[in-house]
């Protein structure tokens, strides 16, 4: 049998040059247009300080000389403004040949970059000649620039070389490339800025067409993780996009004007500067104009602390931070109010003589937007974000244990305190350094001065001003330490592990679950998502879904009492409007569902190892063995953990396998009674993991513990993702692995757990008499049964329960059937589209049409 790979095992002195060799030889279209790129640079004499004017019109793209040089189309690409062009230029064409020449081809390759190119440009003089007459002066102010470049050919390439990626990492490359365009072409708003996202947007339609299939529009399905990213990505960009406006000696684009939501930094202009300190009645404005001029570090830092706070929030978003979901809608709202405020002073004609213009509306001066859109639709920006975090509420249910806020409350208010104290005696001590020198009262006043952001101080004429070194430090150091140290207690609270995190309910119910123990699947009841209702020693778990109140499983707590809490909770539902039903429960809940008049249909197989026969032995299990055989060949070993103790770069790596896992589908990660990151990220889950000697995890899978009188006696199979290059029988090996340690430690069964909408025939199960008639049982709804088969049938290209059910067959387990309990079968439809919306809450319209049309297109 042919050994691992032994060139794992070299030195990385011996295997790097070899490596390098091997991607030099496989970018034979990058390596040569950077030869022609400085070839043509030094024989036209350009690479110092661009091409000459004779040669430029020839060579650079622009709204005017295009028409009759046509060819600066492609030319233009071989040209760069001044030496620095040139190597920025030539590091953007190999950081985007070198690692994805290979993936598309090189011809391929070249093609699409140079296409994307021109199209490119084409698309961004285009735009320009429709929108003259909409965007006001950005576009007469880009009419008379010019593109050179390699920038955009770059992009296109990469762009269209990302359509031989996995879905994952395609949708990551291109989401990355496109919002850092976007961010500069919508605040800076130079004509490259457009060209670069031009090429961009052409590369990434090229690329599926050079595949030989069709680009794919529409919203993409990712999971909640990938969702939570994808946010913090859009309001990163939001946060950094002013600051770069306001930066920006020259920024047109069409949200620059957002710079003044957020900096309000605005240039000042010397001979304005001394004509006003030169009228004594002017001497406040004078001062004003002058902290403006002088505005430092401390000044740009506190200028855009907005930006800074939205950047930590963002973090916190990617976590899933409640708490950053409540900042980040806190300040997009405020934002919102102040865009709302600017417009109707911009739009609303003023009401009297003598009043000030919109030149001059909340001392902004928006002179150079002259047309009402440009001025209208980049302040809706903060509208629509904070609508986004709204709609997006649920995805974000971390919160931090118990008093964390609290003390963070307490850590900021000493520090405002001790920072002021400090400000005003030392202010004191310093009081010559000021002029006029201020008084403790008027040092007191200043104080809530130098903890708000410049923006909000423009329209204040300071009643003192820092002249010497050592006030300038005090003046703008305060808030500058104040903030920081805010910030870097605040990011403190998103980086603690979020274990604690349950609220009361969830805690009371994981304590009842230890105490009394619940069915192999009880552990999802104390799932994000969930809600409770208790009795005495008991509690249900359940979601209501359009007024239908949808019970995980049976009630958890002491047997004698369960038959009381089944009927209280029913009653509970009644009272409050809702259609109960039980979800996942076994025979036993089945028999008092029928004494009471309820009808059950079966809606899953649950499948169960008892560990204390298993062994793997025999022809029967063949698949096994070969699986642990050759795991063990290839040097891979199963290695139990959990998610919080991972190191960080095995974190990453479950990460990016669910990821995947999740892009292929065509409709959302599915949740309720299957878990995802979430559910992983729990100290009382344990992972298991295929890894390898270079640390590559293959595959994951997760494990939740099931209770009895205060004891673990079994664990339940939740999470398995497996990596699309890795080992291909790593399930297999995961799966048998976890059974032999589970069976060395003592426990008593390993469930895989159920399978929704997937059953085995009775025949399979106890030699029945016909291979196609389930085991609904006695009381079950044939009709009914039937429509769960053909819909089960339907579902199985998108989400292969079935097929993973046939896969568990293989190691032999026990089958259980699970129920749905329901009080009427009028209720049915309810029902099943409250258990639909429990599954997937963000469905959204497009995706359940493409859920329909697989349902519909079925025989």
């Amino acid at each position: 049998m042919r050994q691992p790979d032994q060139g794992r095992r070299l030195p990385s002195g011996n295997r790097t040059p070899a490596r390098w060799a091997r991607v030099l030889r496989g970018s034979p279209a990058t390596l040569t247009f950077v030869t022609l790129l400085w070839a043509t640079g030094f024989v036209s004499g350009s690479v110092a300080s661009g091409p000459t004017p004779s040669l430029l019109p020839h060579v650079a793209a622009t709204p005017r000389s295009v028409p009759d040089h046509w060819w600066a189309l492609l030319l233009s690409a071989f040209w760069e403004r001044d030496l620095v062009g040139y190597i920025v230029g030539t590091l953007a064409v190999l950081l985007a040949g070198l690692p994805l020449e290979r993936r598309l081809g090189s011809l391929k390759f070249a093609s699409a970059a140079l296409a994307g190119h021109v199209l490119g440009i084409v698309a961004t003089l285009g735009f320009l000649a429709a929108a003259r007459g909409l965007m006001g002066s950005w576009i007469r102010d880009l009419s008379g620039h010019f593109f050179l470049g390699p920038s955009a050919l770059a992009c296109a390439a990469a762009m269209a070389a990302t359509a031989a990626l996995s879905t994952l990492w395609r949708r990551r490359i291109r989401v990355v490339i496109l919002a850092v365009l976007l961010l500069f072409a919508m605040y800076a708003g130079g004509v490259e800025d457009l060209v670069r996202l031009g090429a961009a947007a052409a590369g990434g339609l090229l690329g599926p067409v050079l595949q030989g299939r069709r680009p794919r529009f529409g919203r993409p399905a990712v999971s909640r993780h990938e969702a939570r990213i994808l946010v913090a990505l859009l309001l990163t960009v939001a946060a950094i996009g002013p600051v770069v406006a306001g930066l920006a000696p020259h920024a047109v684009g069409p949200l620059s004007v957002l710079k003044f939501l957020f900096t309000n930094i605005q240039p000042v202009d010397p001979a304005a500067l001394q004509a006003s300190c030169s009228r004594p009645a002017d001497l406040r404005d004078c001062a004003a104009a002058q902290l403006q001029l002088r505005a430092g570090a401390g000044g740009i830092f506190m200028a855009i602390l907005p930006s800074f706070l939205l950047l930590l929030f963002a973090d916190g978003l990617r976590r899933g931070r409640r708490f950053a979901w409540a900042g980040a809608l806190l300040i997009q709202a405020s934002l919102s109010l102040l865009a709302a405020v600017t417009i109707a002073g911009v739009l609303l004609p003023p009401p009297g003589p003598g009043l000030p213009s919109r030149e001059g509306v909340g001392g902004i001066e928006l002179s150079g937007y002259s047309h009402p859109l440009s001025l209208v639709l980049p302040m809706l920006l903060p509208v629509f974000l904070t609508v986004l975090l709204l709609a997006g509420r649920n995805l974000f249910p971390v919160r931090a244990p118990r008093g964390t806020y609290l003390r963070l409350a307490r850590r900021v208010v000493i520090a405002l305190v001790g920072l002021s104290v400090a400000y005003v005696g030392l202010g004191l001590l310093l009081a010559g350094g000021f002029t006029p020198a201020p008084g403790p009262l008027q040092l007191l006043a200043d104080v809530p001065d130098r903890f708000l952001p410049l923006g909000f101080l423009v329209d204040r004429s300071p009643a003192f001003f820092p002249e010497s070194t050592a006030a300038v430090v005090l003046y703008e150091s305060i808030g500058v330490v104040f903030w920081a140290w805010t910030g870097a207690l605040l990011l403190r609270t998103f980086l603690r592990p979020a274990h604690g995190r349950h609220s009361a309910d969830e805690e009371r119910a994981r304590r009842i679950l230890k105490s009394h123990g619940g069915g192999s699947l009880s552990w999802m009841t104390t799932w994000s998502g969930n809600s409770y209702w208790f009795s005495d020693s008991s509690f249900i778990a359940y979601r209501v879904r359009s007024g239908v109140a949808v019970a995980l499983g049976p009630p958890v707590g002491p047997r004698a009492d369960r038959e009381a809490a089944f009927t209280e909770f029913a009653r509970h539902c009644r009272f409050s409007g809702w259609t109960p039903c039980f979800y996942f429960v076994s025979e036993s809940l089945r028999g008092l569902a029928l004494s009471l008049g309820w009808g059950s249909v079966q809606v899953a197989q649950e499948t169960v190892l008892r560990l204390d026969e298993v062994s793997f032995r025999g022809k029967k299990f063949q698949d096994i063995r070969t699986a642990l055989n050759r795991a063990a060949k290839e040097g891979i070993r199963a290695e139990w953990t959990t998610f919080a103790r991972a190191p960080i770069a095995v974190q990453a790596q479950i990460e990016a396998i669910s990821e995947e896992w999740v892009a292929d589908k065509k409709v959302p990660e599915m949740g309720f009674t299957l878990g995802s990151l979430d559910e992983l990220d729990d100290p009382e889950v344990r992972c298991l993991l295929a890894i390898d000697a270079d640390h590559t995890v293959h595959a994951v899978a997760s494990w939740l513990p099931v209770y009895r009188n205060g004891y673990v006696v079994g664990w339940t199979l939740d999470f398995m993702r497996r990596r699309g290059d890795g080992f291909r029988a790593s399930i297999d090996f995961l799966i048998a692995s976890a059974a032999l340690s589970l069976q060395d430690e003592g426990c008593e069964f390993m469930s895989l757990s159920g399978a929704p909408l997937a059953r085995v025939p009775v025949a399979s199960v106890a030699g029945g008499a016909s291979a196609g008639t389930y085991g609904g049982g006695a009381n079950a709804d044939g009709g009914l049964d039937r429509m769960l088969d053909w819909l089960g049938a339907a579902l199985e290209p998108v989400y292969g329960f079935r097929s993973l059910l046939a896969f568990k067959a293989k190691f032999k387990p026990d089958y259980e059937p699970m129920y749905l309990l329901y009080p009427d079968a009028a209720a049915l439809p309810a029902i099943a589209n409250a258990i639909t919306r429990a599954y997937l809450p963000s469905i959204n319209l497009g995706q359940s049409l493409t859920l329909m049309r697989g349902l519909l297109s079925r025989r």
